[in-house]
């Protein structure tokens, strides 16, 4: 457990940016798919279901504003195109699922992204000069005729506006028989890992024409699966180490030293069910929809349906600590699974320190809890936030007995389930969250985001 301390209490949040559509009545290609920080925060990747990957910059520090919280365009482009599978006559989408940032290692940034079915390595790089004064062309282009050309030309190189290009530099593709949920690069930043349903792929970030399965939990008769794949992840410091998630709540961790196929894990963590709580939604909302591992690489943080849990890599019989998130909503499970939101799947994060762990909820809602003191508070997400920028979040208090004049209570009978919060991200070295809605990017700033607390 961290240690405690007086900073290590709850933040007060400031809403900073509002991004997106303000119309409500939006294309569904529109709809936010997956956000993303690369390593220093400076980049923010926001994929929707269009298969368009937005590249936001944190803005470049003056002395007019010494404080840099927000984020400005840098690029746009279309990652994933729609295909169809001509094989199995199925369609495949274009919608973005997951990316993930490379280290930097010169002045390109480099990202993954994947749809359903192919993975893709980015290239995002800058061009401020440009060469002119060529000998078989003009400043046009247009090529010139040898005749022409009486003197030779030396071309030179000139300062340009300033010119950010995408560019696909690696094609991941056709390893993949079932739907892609996620990756993971490793720490060695040449290896990472694809999941699907069934089975999780080894790939190295130089070889496309090639993948190595390292799980395969295909039975040999379909109608004995019990379970399917629902996250990976590699450990963030241990480059043979990756843990994958199940749709049981099952977490088990592999070794890749001990065999090349790892379908013998070496750990399983699982939390033993109560057979009095059991019901028939017992083991959907026990599904787990994400799985992050601490910064330190001790924890790892995963969320179901309605709880976050941390578990030690030490201890694989419980969770060290369980946070439940809108414990209101498990009388209404009948009613959530015929309207398919129990399907949902919630995204989780940690803060940059590993105190703090940031979830998503119904009606625009997001939680952020201290591992601390325990304590916990929920916030809700609107566009009206952009109005009174420099005002404080409220904390909002979720009962079936809100009374009506009371702003900062919502009854539980009134939740829209249409308006929800499944993709979040945490800045890696400061206070700085950013939140999807269905079609709106949100940025908040903690009251004190000159040094990072959490």
């Amino acid at each position: 457990m961290p240690s405690a301390g007086s900073d290590d209490d709850l933040l007060e949040w400031y809403p900073s940016q509002v991004k997106g559509p303000v119309d409500d009545e939006v294309q569904e290609a529109d709809l936010i798919s997956t956000i993303e920080f690369n390593e220093n925060g400076e980049l923010l990747a926001v994929g929707d279901k269009g298969g368009r990957i937005v590249v936001f910059q944190r803005e470049q520090q003056t002395k007019a504003s010494p404080r840099r919280n927000e984020y400005n365009v840098y690029i746009t482009f279309h990652s994933h195109e729609p295909e169809f599978d001509y094989l199995k006559s199925l369609e495949i989408e274009e919608k973005i699922n997951q990316i993930r940032w490379l280290k930097r290692k010169n002045s390109a940034q480099f990202l993954l992204s994947t749809n359903d079915k192919t993975v893709k390595l980015w290239k995002i790089s800058e061009k401020t000069k440009r060469a002119e004064g060529f000998n078989l062309r003009d400043e046009s282009g247009t090529v010139r005729s040898t005749n022409s050309i009486t003197t030779l030309r030396i071309p030179v190189i000139k300062p340009m506006e300033l010119m950010v290009e995408a560019t696909p530099k690696r094609v991941f593709s056709n390893a993949h028989t079932y739907h892609i949920n996620s990756i993971s690069l490793n720490s060695d930043q040449e290896t990472f890992l694809s999941a699907d349903d069934l089975r999780i792929n080894l790939w190295h970030a130089e070889v496309t024409n090639q993948s190595f399965n390292i799980v395969d939990i295909k039975p040999p008769n379909m109608e004995d699966l019990t379970e399917v794949i629902t996250g990976a992840e590699f450990h963030p410091r241990e480059c043979n180490l990756f843990v994958y998630s199940s749709s049981r709540g099952i977490i088990r961790l592999c070794d890749m030293r001990q065999s090349a196929l790892c379908d013998r894990h070496c750990k399983v963590f699982e939390e033993p069910e109560d057979p009095t709580t059991r019901s028939f939604f017992s083991e959907i909302i026990s599904s787990i929809s994400d799985i992050k591992f601490s910064h330190s690489g001790r924890y790892m943080l995963t969320r179901d349906f309605l709880n976050l849990k941390v578990w030690d890599l030490q201890m694989d019989n419980k969770p060290v600590e369980t946070y439940p998130i809108h414990e209101y909503l498990r009388t209404k499970l009948c009613s959530l699974y015929e309207n398919d939101c129990i399907f949902d799947k919630f995204e989780c994060c940690w803060s940059p320190h590993d105190n703090h762990l940031l979830t998503g909820s119904y009606h625009n809602l997001f939680k952020i809890t201290s591992r601390v003191t325990r304590k916990d508070a929920i916030f809700e997400s609107s566009r009206e936030q952009a109005i009174r920028p420099r005002q404080l979040l409220k904390a909002k208090k979720v009962t079936p007995s809100a009374r009506r004049n009371r702003r900062d209570e919502i009854n539980s009978d009134s939740l829209e389930f249409s308006k929800k919060i499944l993709h979040c991200a945490y800045h890696p070295t400061d206070n700085i969250i950013a939140i999807a809605t269905a079609h709106n990017l949100f940025t908040y700033v903690a009251k004190d985001s000159s040094s990072t607390s959490s």
